[in-house]
């Protein structure tokens, strides 16, 4: 699959010299950034600033005069070039880097026409812009630097966060699907909050940001992780299971285990977890060994190390 083309278009007004390589760091994670232009008033003596950043990183330097005091020539200039670079569909994305609202329409004319728009900016950044975009990442959280309190005010509350992510877990479930994929949580979360960052609240991973979160259980089948709400009856089940196993000594057979799950969870099937078998199931869970009698060709389970 091809790596989207990205336009990086950069309010000058808006951004110091000290981010753009961050940001093209940044821009990896999403395509191939093939066209590079920074819009201002390269004029005026503080300009110069810019000079090594822009030639080390092959950026374009778009000239624009500040035609009369108070009004800023530089966003016109930015968003006729943005509509040309449209109208020429040699791209699949736009990185719109400012913290203007003035760029709110732009972000959403671009998505009406198809294109991924990602925002970048600063925590000043008004929502209505913020809003507009796929995603917005702040500036503060691919800077390097250890956020001041400040910064930190603008992310939104972990608890509205938790909430939507539950939301997500039980509109699934209502359509019968007991877990989620993580992925797909991330994906519907950021449609309704755009500029939602673990990096917001001091994690790097959303995995790790969900295994923090009370109302939502992990569950690791290989390299697939999947959610499920944790208030569900058979959230904890792998916790069930080793109580059930406990229970019996410290080991089970196998059928018999899956009989006494059904017995608990009234419509238990593994097929609601992906999987085709209760073997399969199981060997999913790293704290459950599975051994077999080959003299009697049966299977038990039973605590892993014991």
């Amino acid at each position: 699959m091809e790596e989207k083309r990205f336009a990086l278009l950069i309010d000058s007004d808006n951004v110091s010299a000290e981010y753009v390589q961050k940001i093209l760091d940044e821009l990896t994670k999403y395509g191939i950034v093939t066209i590079k232009r920074i819009y201002g008033d390269w004029t005026r003596s503080n300009s110069n600033k810019w000079k090594t950043v822009l030639l080390s990183n092959s950026i374009q330097p778009m000239q624009q005069f500040a035609y009369t005091n108070g009004k800023n020539a530089t966003d016109s200039f930015m968003i006729i070039d943005a509509m040309d670079i449209l109208y020429s569909n040699n791209v699949e994305g736009f990185c719109l880097v400012t913290s203007d609202s003035d760029f709110t329409r732009l972000a959403g004319r671009l998505r009406e026409a198809g294109k991924h728009v990602i925002g970048m900016g600063e925590t000043k950044t008004p929502d209505a812009f913020v809003s507009a975009c796929d995603r917005f990442i702040y500036l503060n959280n691919i800077s390097g630097k250890e956020q001041d309190d400040k910064e930190k005010k603008h992310a939104r509350s972990m608890k509205s966060i938790e909430k939507a992510i539950v939301e997500i877990l039980d509109e699934n479930e209502d359509a019968g699907k007991p877990m989620t994929n993580i992925g797909e949580v991330g994906s519907r979360l950021l449609k309704k909050y755009p500029d939602f960052d673990v990096r917001n609240y001091g994690y790097t991973k959303f995995s790790t940001f969900c295994e923090g979160l009370k109302t939502v259980k992990i569950h690791r089948n290989n390299n697939i992780i999947s959610l499920i709400n944790a208030s569900r009856q058979d959230a904890d089940l792998e916790g069930l299971m080793k109580k059930i196993i406990v229970g019996k000594g410290g080991s089970i057979e196998l059928s018999l285990l899956s009989q006494e799950l059904k017995q608990q969870i009234p419509g238990f099937s593994v097929k609601n977890y992906g999987f085709s078998q209760f073997k399969k199931f199981v060997k999913s869970f790293p704290t459950l060994t599975l051994e077999t009698d080959k003299e009697n060709n049966v299977n038990y389970v039973r605590l892993s190390g014991k």
